[in-house]
């Protein structure tokens, strides 16, 4: 299936590396106009760079940090100078953390719902009234399988993620008359980032790590950033016109849930 987003205009937060950057890609290579939204300078310049080498598309780089009000409208701010509209959001931002409980502090929680929840509304309230308008929009939510199936010792990530998901479904409601399309993709071990740092922590040899892991997902490996994507733009095109109010696991089987 030949997939197009000609003449389409998209946000990718955390965009600069990992599962948002493959999106940001793949969006980039069926034609959009892509923004990546990321807190890091260099790794932003270099993802910028590196898609651009493969794609006559629009690419350009913000740098804000969405946890905070403020960075989220500069941003809406700095894409909307440079596009003129958004068509497409993709909310990504934010890492998994996990702790028991009885460490999650007030300000553990506080901060990984500001990066995880908040950001997401927040671009959401400044885009949706020019969806409204031209009844054509696209909200995907990045979460994991966790808020679906919360595992023991996974918040404050099972909190932010589970509220992720019931926004999703609530939001779809209200934006379906607009045809404004709401959907979660949620991710299981995909190559990321934070898996490479998870296994420096542990002082495990990557493959190593992602070989221990296989072993927890039936299709015994774990996921590559391009098949992340590619079910992203599919979800963010004219194909997934019917497409609405799903949460969608992403994980090669491992969730114990459907």
């Amino acid at each position: 299936m030949e997939i197009s987003l000609s003449r389409r205009a998209a946000i990718v937060t955390g965009g600069s590396k990992g599962i948002g950057l493959a999106v940001a890609a793949r969006f980039a290579a069926s034609g959009a106009d892509v923004a990546i939204v990321a807190r890091t300078a260099e790794p932003l310049k270099e993802a910028v760079a590196a898609i651009r080498k493969s794609t006559q598309s629009r690419v350009i780089g913000v740098q804000a940090d969405v946890s905070k009000a403020a960075d989220v409208q500069r941003a809406y701010d700095e894409v909307m100078e440079a596009f003129d509209k958004v068509d497409i959001v993709v909310n990504n931002a934010g890492t998994s953390q996990a702790m028991p409980f009885d460490k999650v502090t007030d300000e553990i929680l506080y901060d990984d719902l500001e990066l995880k929840l908040f950001a997401a509304v927040r671009l959401i309230r400044l885009v949706t009234p020019q969806m409204k308008e031209r009844r054509w929009g696209r909200i995907i939510n990045v979460l994991n399988i966790g808020a679906k199936a919360p595992r023991p010792n996974s918040m404050p990530t099972s909190i932010s993620r589970g509220a992720g998901m019931a926004m999703t479904k609530a939001l779809s409601h209200e934006l379906a008359p607009h045809n404004v399309l709401v959907n979660a993709m949620l991710v299981g071990i995909i190559r990321a980032d934070q898996h490479v740092q998870r296994a420096k922590r542990t002082n495990v040899a990557l493959e190593e790590y992602y070989k221990a892991h296989g072993k927890e997902i039936p299709l015994g490996r774990a996921g590559e950033p391009e098949e992340f994507a590619n079910l992203a733009c599919l979800l963010a095109s004219e194909q997934g016109s019917y497409i609405t109010g799903t949460a969608i696991n992403v994980d090669g089987g491992r969730s114990p849930v459907v």
